[in-house]
């Protein structure tokens, strides 16, 4: 069975959450670590925690160029060959479809499918010359379901799902695998980061009481999901689901197709009275 430890790993979003905690583990294992992240502070602090071989640069993925420039300096870079690609970087915005921003709905995009469509393009060459390594693209949760006031991160993570099915498909027979990620309530710094404009329920002033809630349904750790993420890239798995809701909403999605919010709403009532 192939591996990706003691191989080159690229993640981006590197700089904090699911991507900072992947590229102290990947590297744990003996992979050199290639980091991008906008945070140039987080990616820092992500680097300084790490013994091995690191590159850092700062990057917005939106900048097909600069995506592509990042790939040749990896390139020039690898003390081993190219393992995982793990396009990981995301934003979300939260806002209502009757009102949304549309600048902002584009940014969502633009990062979140944009930056791993740029991320495929400009490192896929690297993989078929080699016939071996792994792309990982981070969807979500919301790219199994559909979720108020989400409209434009589950539209963006929807698309990194078709696209990476689409992709595996298409990697049939060149010795390059490819993975969608499905992360389910992970505590990392998203919607602490997110553009607001408003919610469903009218429960949040800003942005701040946005992530204090996101915080109280948010059950698994980054170090976990990156731990689930590696175990499952190493099993060879084209879908991970990260954390219990994820499996769990999987499961729930295929059998209520069109009432799986109805469910949703009561367990999230659930979840809040024991907070």
């Amino acid at each position: 069975m192939s591996t990706i430890n003691g191989r080159t790993a690229v993640i981006t979003g590197a700089g904090s959450g699911i991507g900072q905690a992947t590229a102290r583990r990947l590297a744990a294992h003996g992979c050199p670590v290639a980091l991008a992240d906008w945070n140039e502070e987080g990616l820092e602090e992500t680097a300084a925690t790490i013994g091995g071989p690191v590159l850092v640069r700062k990057l917005d993925v939106r900048d097909r160029q600069g995506v592509m420039t990042f790939a040749a300096e990896v390139a020039d870079w690898a003390p081993a060959p190219l393992g995982l690609v793990f396009n990981n970087a995301g934003v979300t915005v939260l806002q209502g479809v009757a009102d949304a921003s549309p600048e902002d709905d584009e940014w969502v995009f633009d990062v979140n499918f944009g930056g791993v469509v740029n991320g495929v393009r400009a490192f896929l060459p690297i993989l078929l010359g080699q016939r071996a390594g792994v792309i990982a693209n981070t969807s979500s949760v919301f790219g199994l379901v559909g979720f108020p006031h989400q409209s434009a991160y589950c539209a963006s993570k929807f698309a990194v799902r078709g696209y990476t099915e689409a992709l595996r498909q298409e990697l049939r027979g060149t010795g390059v695998r490819a993975a969608v990620v499905h992360p389910g309530g992970v505590k990392t710094n998203i919607v602490a980061n997110a553009r607001f404009r408003s919610d469903y329920r009218g429960e949040y002033a800003d942005v701040q009481s946005a992530a204090a809630d996101f915080a109280t349904l948010a059950r698994t750790t980054p170090e976990k999901a990156a731990q689930i993420i590696h175990e499952g890239l190493e099993k060879q798995k084209a879908r991970i689901r990260v954390g219990p809701d994820a499996v769990f909403l999987d499961l729930l999605v295929r059998s209520a197709p069109t009432k799986y919010y109805d469910v949703i709403e009561r367990l999230e009532g659930v979840l809040r009275r024991k907070k």
